[in-house]
């Protein structure tokens, strides 16, 4: 992904900020683990996203690094409660924190990490802190149902597009939007730009996660540097299965039950077999289209912008369009 100097020069920031920021050092149990999982890679989109949308307004983003990294922290403390849930064994092609330390350790540093996100949010402005803890508390409570929802998909026999759509709003679109609005609030924009950039956010969120339920099935195994089919050995409940249990009928319905049920098998021969139903049901076209349908819904957000700078604009679209694009 090919990023313009002012975008990199950003990222460049971010890291020399969570680098050198402490966490905190005795006990060393305890935080050894924080460093050690901000530390192993990362997009940091969030924050990154964070600083473009205050870019739009006002050009001192570095006035804001340490709030827009309380995004990031927080984030990643989901992503280590969330692999605890998930038995994961790996992070960005690490050992998660639980499988390198234990899982007791991993839940006490997940929790300090949602207090250093709230430590990192007081550095800000007084007057814009009731504001932005409030909506920081009201992404934190939906992230953490949306993690709920999905868990509770894992037993139910059936879910329906409109609730899956509405669980990865909740687990990962709504952080997004936070991220843009937060940026845009601490820059005093309007009332008015700052929903816009929310919607965007959530919108292209939703549009991300359909991206990678399309990615795990076809994605091109030299980029995509992970299993190719996980979510079908899992029978993982993405878009794509949800839409195939939905069309398949008589045989087809049949074949998909078969390979759902069967518990002895060859990985490569169960990930060949769905995707074939998939391609017969024309499950990639559907996905696609519905993925394209949130992007539009969120790029037709920001013609509608009043910002400072029509560089930060453009800086805003030209990473965005590049995580649109991406093919891992």
């Amino acid at each position: 992904m090919i990023k313009s100097d002012q975008i990199q020069a950003m990222q460049k920031a971010l890291e020399n900020s969570i680098h050198d920021y402490s966490f905190g050092t005795h006990p060393n149990a305890l935080y050894e683990p924080i460093s050690y999982l901000m530390n192993i890679g990362g997009k940091r989109i969030r924050p990154l996203l964070c600083l473009l949308s205050y870019r739009l307004y006002k050009e001192d983003y570095e006035s804001i690094l340490l709030p827009a990294m309380a995004v990031e922290v927080f984030h990643n403390f989901t992503l280590m409660h969330d692999d605890i849930m998930d038995k994961a064994p790996l992070r960005r092609g690490k050992e998660t924190v639980h499988e390198k330390w234990n899982a007791n350790t991993a839940i006490l540093s997940g929790d300090v990490m949602l207090v250093k996100a709230y430590d990192l949010l007081l550095k800000m402005p007084e007057n814009k802190l009731a504001k932005s803890i409030a909506l920081f508390n009201q992404t934190a409570r939906e992230v953490c149902e949306g993690q709920q929802l999905d868990m509770d998909f894992e037993a139910k026999k059936t879910v329906t597009e409109g609730e899956y759509l509405e669980m990865i709003r909740l687990k990962t679109a709504v952080l997004l939007g936070f991220s843009l609005q937060f940026g845009a609030h601490l820059a005093e924009a309007s009332q008015e730009d700052q929903e816009r950039l929310y919607q965007f956010g959530v919108n292209i969120g939703i549009g991300f996660q359909l991206k990678d339920d399309l990615l795990d099935v076809y994605a091109d195994k030299s980029l995509f540097g992970k299993q190719v089919g996980g979510d079908i050995l899992a029978n993982k409940k993405t878009f794509l299965l949800i839409k195939a249990l939905e069309l398949a009928k008589g045989p087809i319905a049949e074949r998909l039950d078969y390979w759902l049920h069967l518990e002895d098998y060859d990985k490569n021969e169960k990930v060949e077999a769905v995707t074939d139903i998939y391609d017969e049901l024309e499950i990639k076209s559907l996905s696609e289209d519905k993925m394209r349908d949130y992007f539009e819904r969120g790029f037709d957000q920001l013609p509608r912008l009043h910002p400072s700078s029509a560089e930060g604009l453009r800086l805003l679209w030209s990473l965005a369009e590049d995580l649109v694009n991406r093919e891992k």
